[in-house]
């Protein structure tokens, strides 16, 4: 029967040389980059996704439910995303889910809404926004559409509000309507959010686009800069420019 060996004693190797020692300084870089990159990835955040589900928005919606998952699976090494889901469609339908902190339970809420006719309604999701702000913290308000049938001025005025709850719009334009255009460039710009314009053809795009705002909503700026990727890099960017563009 063969005996087990004992495990060698750890010893020191006097003939390897010591390297430099690290001053004050260097020690106290790493633990302040330490504690950092601690915060990014236990971070957590509230998003609001609110969508057009009137009814030219039918083929963006079936795609908006497609890439939904892009957002949960981008904030897997930064900490953790709860979002709620706010749509309007059809006479004065304006509805807001629950929060939810995975992929399968926002997919299960938005293909069981099929788009109907009807005019917008996007006061009433800035409003139910800035409600949501008295509960808790909300970290971003992604929008995504294609028209504009409100007050500019009122829009501006709560979307204002928002920015200074500390809550960015980013709104997703698809099409050229330029009056569409001009509203949700002002309520990017007040609420220090981003505007981006988009088509169905941009899956990829819009894809990157949304995984980098969920980053944001759940790490800030610190999370976009160390995740890196070009989408970050833009949104950084846009953040910094207050949405103008």
């Amino acid at each position: 029967m063969n005996e087990k060996k004992a495990p060698a004693p750890v010893t020191s190797s006097p003939s390897v040389p010591a390297g430099p020692r690290s001053s004050t300084q260097e020690i106290g870089n790493f633990l302040r980059d330490a504690k950092a990159l601690a915060e990014i990835r236990s971070g957590s955040g509230r998003l609001i996704l609110a969508l057009d589900a009137t009814m030219s928005r039918q083929p963006t919606w079936d795609l908006a439910c497609a890439l939904q998952a892009e957002m949960f699976d981008a904030v897997g090494n930064v900490g953790t995303l709860d979002v709620q889901l706010v749509y309007f469609r059809g006479l004065e339908e304006c509805r807001a889910s629950k929060f939810v902190s995975d992929t399968g339970s926002l997919k299960r809420l938005m293909t069981s809404i099929r788009c109907q006719g009807g005019q917008t309604q996007i006061g009433k999701v800035l409003s139910h926004a800035l409600k949501e702000t008295a509960r808790g913290k909300i970290a971003a308000l992604v929008y995504i559409g294609d028209a504009m049938e409100e007050d500019v001025d009122a829009l501006a005025v709560k979307a204002g509000n928002l920015g200074l709850h500390g809550v960015p719009v980013f709104a997703f334009q698809e099409g050229t309507d330029s009056h569409a255009e001009l509203a949700f460039k002002e309520m990017a710009r007040l609420s220090k959010g981003a505007w981006f314009r988009f088509d169905r053809d941009a899956a990829a795009t819009l894809a990157k686009l949304l995984s980098a705002v969920a980053v944001f909503a759940a790490g800030g700026i610190k999370a976009l800069e160390a995740r890196g990727r070009a989408e970050d890099r833009l949104m950084i960017e846009h953040l910094r420019g207050g949405g103008r563009r």
